[in-house]
């Protein structure tokens, strides 16, 4: 999309139209959940490396290495280790989900863990990932599996990770043995989490595994995740052929996509160009590609790359949006020819992120055009006190409701997170969790003051929350 087309599309969507209110007043009056359509998917949202414990991967490598300067890749030198210990300790998880109300719960796979060395499978993985979803139904929790949230095993990051075509053909393997797996008791599928991100950190800033600051990397690495979805889909509609919670479809397949709203900082047409080509490049070119089927990746002065990748078109049934904040954006002269910035006096979370839940009701209006479903896949803070995430749930899920009421297809809503757990170069410093994780006191779980809000949505939603 041209760029000046994104910035009068945005300004269209934000000054143009009638909206909703979303003063506080407003928001606490309203009796969040019972907006929500029959059959709303209210979960929450984890990931293998950041709950499990006891992973070794690429990320798990990175832990323990530092940059070139000598600065440790992750806050405090922290490594994940245990994490949560999820992996010894998921039906004790299953209680808390079952507390909270929740219908549906979000977690993914660690591919390393079960294929550790080329077409080497972990039986016993399998299998304890198979119980993971038997025990999730019977409590009445649709499992909805994510196949690759970030991380990769050590054989396919030695090879070249997503920069190697190889890397799409095993992946691709690999989600047909994950439909042969577990497609009996598993429907709802997420290829891949948040490709914009992990191209931008892995291949264009560095900070994430493999460490890399090159465009051309990052072009050719986010085409790769965009073929390996296209490849997966295929294999998963192919290969889970039972219909696990008799909706009639034995497959209901798509990706998280993350989303950021960019603001121009002023009304200077230099602040709007910018803001408009970063929004067109982080916000608009998965789904235009998975729209059209055609990778259109345009860096200024670097890349260049236009690839048709056969079955991207249409290979979504849903598109989830991971949505957090907003950034504002101001011209300048570095790389990214941006600076992005909160403005001061703007309520933020504790890694200082703007507070916005208007963002996400404006991005559910802007992908109802593509014409799917749509699932917010994350949402949430990092609140280390605990005391700011009640009303940042209810003023997010209002923001869903609001775009429900205008006709907009949301089916589901899925908090980050459950549990405090490893949050990648920060480490365990960030606290988003609805239940808090005391890593001083054995992994304990205690609530947060946001559970009791989350068991009030779910009862609002007719769901019942257990004692």
């Amino acid at each position: 999309m041209n760029a000046r087309v994104v910035v009068v599309a945005l300004v269209l969507l934000a000054g143009c139209e009638r909206r909703p209110s979303f003063e506080e007043a407003t928001i606490n009056a309203t009796p969040v959940g019972k907006g929500l359509p029959r059959g709303f998917l209210l979960g929450t949202a984890t990931a293998s490396h950041q709950v499990e414990g006891g992973n070794t991967n690429d990320w798990a490598d990175w832990e323990r290495t530092r940059y070139p300067d000598g600065r440790p890749h992750i806050h405090e030198e922290t490594r994940s280790g245990p994490a949560t210990d999820s992996w010894n300790r998921f039906a004790e998880d299953v209680n808390l989900m079952r507390r909270l109300g929740t219908n549906a719960y979000r977690f993914s796979v660690e591919w390393s863990r079960l294929e550790p060395e080329p077409g080497v499978w972990n039986t016993e993985a399998l299998e304890r990932y198979r119980q993971w979803a038997r025990l999730l139904r019977a409590a009445g929790i649709e499992p909805v599996v994510t196949l690759h949230h970030f991380t990769l095993p050590r054989w396919v990051a030695a090879q070249g990770g997503w920069e190697n075509p190889a890397t799409v053909d095993a992946f691709e393997r690999f989600s047909g043995r994950m439909a042969e797996a577990l497609g009996a008791e598993v429907d709802w599928w997420c290829t891949l989490n948040e490709p914009n991100v992990l191209v931008v950190f892995g291949y264009l800033e560095g900070t994430w595994p493999p460490g890399q600051q090159d465009p051309r990397a990052m072009a050719t690495a986010l085409a790769h995740l965009l073929e390996a979805h296209a490849r997966s889909a295929r294999q998963l509609r192919a290969r889970d052929t039972t219909d696990a919670d008799g909706d009639g479809r034995a497959t209901w397949i798509g990706l998280a996509h993350h989303v950021r709203v960019f603001q121009p900082a002023t009304g200077a047409p230099s602040d709007s160009i910018v803001t408009g080509l970063t929004d067109a490049f982080f916000n608009e070119s998965l789904p235009s590609a998975l729209r059209t089927g055609h990778v259109s990746l345009v860096v200024p002065g670097s890349v260049s790359l236009q690839r048709d990748v056969p079955g991207l078109k249409d290979s979504v049934d849903w598109l989830g949006i991971n949505y957090y904040t907003r950034d504002h954006v101001r011209q300048d002269a570095s790389p990214s020819f941006s600076h992005k910035y909160v403005p001061a006096g703007r309520p933020t979370n504790d890694l200082g992120w703007d507070i916005y839940p208007e963002g996400l009701y404006l991005f559910l209006k802007r992908y109802a055009a593509l014409g799917v479903p749509l699932v917010v896949t994350e949402n949430g803070l990092d609140d280390r006190t605990g005391e700011r995430r009640p009303y940042f749930l209810r003023s997010h899920l209002y923001a869903v409701e609001r775009a429900v009421a205008e006709g907009v297809p949301v089916h589901g809503y899925f908090h980050w997170s459950l549990l405090d757990n490893f949050e990648w170069s920060e480490g365990y410093a960030p606290r988003f969790g609805l239940f808090r994780v005391e890593r001083d006191f054995g992994l304990t779980r205690r609530d947060t003051p946001a559970v009791e809000t989350f068991r009030e949505v779910a009862r609002n939603l007719g769901l019942t929350p257990t004692p």
